[in-house]
């Protein structure tokens, strides 16, 4: 059997993703003023997904300052969007700023209020829905995303090592028409950087 790398985290953080000024801006930002955003790992590997699962409509639950909006919307194929919703104003109306100067003002929508009420008011389809927000609110999320994801699309979770998303990940790990899979990661600039994913295919 083949030994293991040394220090893995220490190696593995060797590979972080290069990115632009802007998100360059944007990280050192979150760190400034303790805004949680996924990083760049991370935000490439929702770009990868995203690319690879041909979303043209992708939903967005919590926007921060944009930064993960941004690896969504450069995957998108010509005429697609993401439609991304924050409970903060002030919040908001930075992320669009951030949109705009990432040349993707088109491809962005945000939506204000809380992201339970939004989407019970949606009927879209989407692709690909990213969910981010509160820990506690990711159970009652999952009946909305079920609703509005296409069969066929996929749910991503951040931040399922949360003890507030517990119960979240044992629905849909339990719940028919799923095909699941829990990721303990290392993650380097994430927010926290040990935590977990969880990728869910709607397949019924």
């Amino acid at each position: 059997m083949s030994m293991m790398i040394p220090d893995l985290e220490k190696y593995f953080s060797g590979f972080i993703p290069p990115r632009d000024a802007l998100l360059l801006e944007l990280e050192e930002e979150a760190a400034r003023e303790s805004i949680p955003i996924v990083g760049p790992v991370v935000g490439e590997l929702l770009h990868i997904l995203a690319r690879l699962a041909g979303a043209k409509n992708i939903l967005e639950l919590g926007t921060a300052s944009g930064y993960s909006a941004i690896h969504l919307a450069r995957a998108l194929p010509p005429g697609g969007k993401v439609i991304t919703l924050e409970l903060h104003e002030a919040m908001a109306e930075r992320a669009k700023d951030n949109f705009a100067r990432a040349g993707l003002a088109g491809s962005i929508e945000v939506r204000v209020g809380q992201a339970l009420d939004l989407m019970a008011a949606m009927t879209d389809t989407f692709d690909l829905i990213f969910l981010d927000i509160d820990k506690e609110s990711y159970l009652p999320a999952f009946e909305h995303c079920r609703r509005l994801l296409k069969v066929g699309g996929l749910l991503i979770a951040d931040n399922v090592g949360f003890a507030g998303a517990a119960s979240f990940n044992r629905e849909i790990f339990s719940r028919s028409g799923w095909r699941v899979v829990h990721l303990l990661a290392w993650l380097p600039r994430h927010s926290p950087e040990k935590d977990g994913l969880s990728l869910a295919l709607r397949v019924e």
